[in-house]
C-alpha cells in the first residue's frame, strides 16, 4: 500500500484534486489522503467547493489562512512539515506529496516535501507566462524546479521543461484535469439554471472575473476596465461575481457607480458575490463570452467553446490563445472594448478543444502513479 498526501489549498486546486481523487481510489495498491491548507477559509472560496464537486471533506486541515506571501507559505511550510513527519493515524509514511497548480500551497507543500526527502508529482506542470511579477509564475518554476514526476496539460508545458532541463522521462502530456471536472459536471450545472434564476437570456450575457493586482490595486485600470464593462452593459448583459478582493478595491476608489448604474436610472453591471462552482459553471457554459483574468476560465472558456478576453498581458496557457478561445487584451480597455465589439458583430474566431483534454487526464495520471 502506497500513501499519497495530496494538498489543497485554494479554489483552483479544488476542481484539479477532484478527478485526480477519484482516479486514486480505482487502485486498491493506492492510498489517497487529502490535506487542505486553509488557504482560502472563506465558506463561498472553499467549503461550497468540496460540496459541488462532491470532493470527501480533507482528512488534515492546517488552518493556516491569510497572509503575505512570505507568512503564508512559512505557515503552510511548517505546519505541512509536521504532518508529513507524523504520517497517518495508523502510522504509515507518506509516499509522495501529489500538488497541483501554482498557488502558495503548491509551493510550500512541494518544498516541504523534498525536505523531508518524499518525492513530488506536480499536476499541471511546466506551465510558463514568462512574467516573475507574477506570485504564480514563482511558485510553477520552483515546484517544477523539485518535483520529480511532471504531469502536463499542453503541449507548451512539455517544451518548457525539457529546455529547463527536466528528464523526459519524468515528463508526461496527460491532458487537462480541470476539463475533466468540467465535463463531468456540465449536465447538473445546466441544471442548476443559474442564468435563468437571473433572468438572463441565454447566450446573450457576458460573465466578468477579475482579482488580479495589475488589474485591481491600480484605480485608473480598474476604473478603464469598468467604464467599458458599464458601457457594453448598455447591450449586453454583465455578470460580474466579485472576488472579495476586488470588492474592497472598487469601494476603496469609490467606483461603485459604475456597478450599480448611478445616475442612469437602471442597473449596468450585475454585481454577485463569489459563486459555487456548480452555479459559476452554469453561468459560463451559457454565456455569450467570457472577460477574465483567471488561468482556469481560459481553458474552461476554450473547452465550452465560448469567446473569452483574458484581462492580462500574456497567458501560461498559450494554447487557450493558438487553439482555443481567448485573446489576450491586457488591461488595455480599448482593447477590451473592439474585442467585445467582434464578438458582439459576430465576427470572433470559433477556435477548438486541445487535443487529451477529453475529460480522462486524472486516469492517465492514476494509471502511471500506478505503475511508479
Amino acid at each position: 500500500m502506497k500513501v499519497f498526501a495530496c494538498v489543497v489549498g485554494a479554489r483552483p486546486n479544488f476542481m484539479k484534486m477532484a478527478p485526480i481523487l477519484r482516479a486514486l481510489r480505482a487502485y486498491s495498491q493506492i492510498r489517497p489522503v487529502l490535506i487542505h491548507t486553509g488557504q482560502h477559509y472563506d465558506p463561498q472560496l472553499s467549503d461550497v467547493f468540496f460540496q459541488d464537486l462532491e470532493m470527501p471533506r480533507p482528512d488534515v486541515h492546517l488552518n493556516v489562512g491569510s497572509g503575505t506571501h512570505a507568512q503564508q507559505t512559512a505557515r503552510i511550510l511548517e505546519k505541512m512539515e509536521e504532518v508529513l513527519l507524523a504520517g497517518t493515524p495508523d502510522g504509515r509514511k507518506f509516499d509522495r506529496v501529489i500538488v497541483v497548480g501554482d498557488v502558495n500551497s503548491t509551493m510550500a507543500a512541494a518544498l516541504a516535501a523534498i525536505k523531508l526527502g518524499i518525492p513530488v508529482a506536480h499536476v499541471e506542470a511546466g506551465l510558463r507566462s514568462f512574467d516573475r511579477s507574477m506570485p504564480e509564475e514563482i511558485n510553477r518554476i520552483v515546484t517544477d524546479a523539485v518535483a520529480d514526476m511532471l504531469f502536463v496539460s499542453e503541449p507548451s508545458g512539455v517544451e518548457n521543461l525539457v529546455r529547463e532541463g527536466h528528464p523526459e522521462e519524468q515528463i508526461h502530456l496527460v491532458g487537462n484535469v480541470m476539463i475533466d471536472t468540467l465535463l463531468a459536471l456540465l449536465p447538473r450545472a445546466r441544471e442548476v439554471g443559474t442564468p435563468q434564476r437571473l433572468g438572463l437570456p441565454v447566450g446573450r450575457y457576458a460573465v466578468v472575473t477579475l482579482h488580479r493586482p495589475s488589474n485591481v490595486d491600480h484605480a485608473e485600470t480598474l476604473s478603464g476596465l469598468l467604464e467599458v464593462l458599464a458601457e457594453v452593459a448598455a447591450e449586453l448583459p454583465v455578470v460580474f461575481p466579485i472576488h472579495p478582493r476586488t470588492r474592497h478595491r472598487i469601494e476603496a476608489f469609490g467606483l461603485g457607480h459604475l456597478l450599480d448604474g448611478q445616475g442612469t436610472g437602471r442597473r449596468r453591471i450585475w454585481a454577485l458575490p463569489p459563486l459555487g462552482y456548480l452555479e459559476f459553471l452554469s453561468l459560463t457554459s451559457q454565456a455569450k463570452v467570457v472577460i477574465t483574468d483567471s488561468g482556469g476560465l481560459q481553458e474552461e472558456s476554450t473547452a465550452l467553446g465560448i469567446p473569452c478576453l483574458t484581462v492580462r498581458p500574456n497567458t501560461e496557457r498559450p494554447i487557450t490563445v493558438t487553439e482555443g478561445t481567448s485573446t489576450l487584451v491586457g488591461s488595455d480597455p480599448h482593447r477590451l472594448r473592439h474585442c467585445l465589439e467582434e464578438v458582439l458583430a459576430g465576427r470572433y474566431k470559433s477556435g477548438r478543444c486541445p487535443d487529451l483534454w477529453d475529460g480522462h487526464a486524472a486516469e492517465r495520471i492514476g494509471e502511471i502513479l500506478a505503475r511508479e
